[in-house]
């Protein structure tokens, strides 16, 4: 990658660092977002971009911001339409910037960047409607709900399940940026595949929101989802204006992509849709797990 690229790409990185945990929603009063390090030859170099240069730039910098979102909430939902209207954001950013002279004055580039950060806030309340009710506009940062990579002893012990008896191939639904366990079942030579929503070059990991990835009938031997499908269910089946149809559609989905004897292993366990599952088709069973309140699930399809 070229300096000027590579200058581009750290300018992000910094700034979504400077802005790490303050709350989009603040008021303008007492919100500290804005940009940094912003210089002539950063701004040239936006100028200069060419086509290809700034779709990757483009890219870059909304996989980054989606990452931060998540990791701020993870309850945050992003589809494949709101991903596009993020990088429709940054593109406009871009556009804006070129109309800009190279020495542009503090007001002018505060100016630029308010609109920008306004443009974000609408997108998030748009297409998160909670976040409007959930972060008080009179508090500078965000109150974080944690989401982590968790290591895959700790995932295979919560869930009770042993890689000797494994039915391949595997899924894990939410496996995390760094595909922890995914990478550990591979590495003890079983077949298995990833999903989620942020960007990896591995062979084994689709980027992908777990609603819009399609389950093919009869194909997965074994499919997890540790604190991640059915702690979104949850929290979905909680919000008056929760995705909770979509997400009990695309659980059945899930169990129909099961092969025969082939078992869906998530934890916690979803009692509200549970108890609506074919009997004479799939066998459930709930699982105590020393420690935790809630209980890990496991649904194996019989018929």
């Amino acid at each position: 990658m070229n300096k000027p690229n590579q200058d581009i790409k750290q300018f992000i990185e910094k700034q979504l660092t400077s802005n790490s945990g303050k709350n989009l929603l603040a008021s303008n009063e007492i919100s500290s977002l804005k940009f940094i390090d912003v210089n002539e030859m950063l701004v040239r170099s936006i100028k200069e971009m060419d086509a290809k240069t700034e779709q990757e730039m483009v890219d870059f910098a909304a996989d980054e911001a989606l990452q931060e979102f998540c990791r701020i909430n993870q309850y945050f939902s992003f589809n494949s339409q709101s991903v596009e209207e993020l990088k429709s954001i940054y593109r406009q950013l871009n556009s804006t910037i070129r109309m800009l002279k190279d020495d542009a004055s503090t007001a002018e580039l505060e100016f630029v960047s308010q609109q920008h950060y306004n443009n974000l806030c609408d997108w998030l309340v748009k297409t998160n409607a909670f976040a409007g009710k959930m972060y008080d506009k009179n508090q500078e940062f965000a109150q974080p709900v944690a989401c982590s990579e968790y290591p895959p002893s700790l995932q295979l012990n919560i869930l009770q399940l042993d890689i000797k008896t494994m039915l391949q191939p595997v899924l894990d639904i939410g496996c995390g940026r760094e595909m922890n366990l995914v990478n550990y079942l591979r590495d003890n030579g079983i077949e298995a595949y990833g999903i989620d929503r942020f960007e990896n070059k591995s062979p084994f990991y689709q980027k992908t929101d777990w609603l819009e990835y399609q389950f093919e009938s009869n194909k997965w031997g074994t499919i997890i989802s540790n604190l991640g499908f059915s702690n979104h269910f949850t929290h979905h089946n909680a919000r008056i204006d929760g995705k909770y149809r979509d997400y009990a559609i695309k659980y059945m989905e899930i169990l129909d992509s099961l092969q025969l004897n082939g078992s869906f292993h998530y934890s916690p366990d979803l009692p509200f849709i549970e108890v609506y599952i074919d009997k004479s088709k799939y066998r459930c069973i709930n699982l105590s797990i020393e420690g935790y309140a809630y209980k890990a699930s496991q649904i194996t399809k019989i018929g």
